[in-house]
């Protein structure tokens, strides 16, 4: 069944549900990917003593407990920046969310902001790695170059840049929203976490671009 709001993708034979909530869903795997939840970086701001809403962490947590009911995934990849820096109180908000879960697999492919002891990870029985190869696709957390997509064997998934499309409409407004953007080689997700900016993407005219308009994915022409 498709999900309210979701596009069904086929890649490389593979059947992946481009989700609303910044994820997908690889059918065959039976797995939810997301990328950049950057968990922990309201506690490291309100610890700065930046005014910052304390529920936001709970809200994320929230959309994951949703997708892994509405889904339910045998696994969830996150592709780097899970945590935001040093932990916090907000890990203990996760430690909460994970004993909900223990039966579930997490795989954690580090990213620049993944600074936190190993050892708070596999103590909750999550995996680690630098990258990670699942069938014909290459788990990263940032993209290659088109130099080093050359060499790459397999199509890669990353995150990291926190992707948006830029639309213009009437009046000459523009909107930036979080997209997907699938590349002949790669393709970046969007940032999951609520808390982050974005950056427009520069795409080819061979890349497909699918934008997420609050509940809704939509492809861009």
């Amino acid at each position: 069944m498709l999900t309210n709001g979701a596009i069904a993708f086929n890649l490389l034979n593979q059947d992946l549900l481009l989700l609303p909530q910044k994820a997908i869903y690889w059918q065959q795997e039976k797995a939810l990917i997301a990328a950049d939840v950057h968990l922990g970086k309201v506690g490291h701001f309100r610890k700065a003593g930046i005014a910052v809403p304390r529920d936001m962490e709970q809200n994320e947590l929230a959309v994951l407990s949703d997708l892994v009911f509405e889904h339910q995934p045998e696994k969830i990849i996150f592709l780097g920046d899970f945590f935001h820096s040093d932990i916090n109180a907000d890990w203990d908000w996760f430690i909460l969310w994970r004993s909900q879960f223990p039966k579930l697999e997490i795989i954690l492919v580090r990213g620049n902001h993944d600074i936190i002891d190993d050892s708070y990870y596999t103590r909750l029985n999550i995996r680690l790695h630098d990258e990670l190869l699942i069938g014909p696709f290459l788990m990263l957390h940032c993209p290659l170059t088109e130099n080093d997509l050359k060499q790459a064997d397999s199509y890669v998934f990353c995150g990291h840049i926190h992707p948006g499309v830029r639309l213009t409409g009437r009046g000459r407004q523009t909107i930036t929203l979080p997209c997907f953007a699938f590349g002949s080689r790669q393709v970046v997700l969007p940032s999951f976490g609520q808390f982050t900016g974005r950056v427009a993407i520069r795409s080819n005219k061979s890349d497909r671009i699918f934008a997420i308009a609050k509940d809704k994915v939509l492809a861009i022409d």
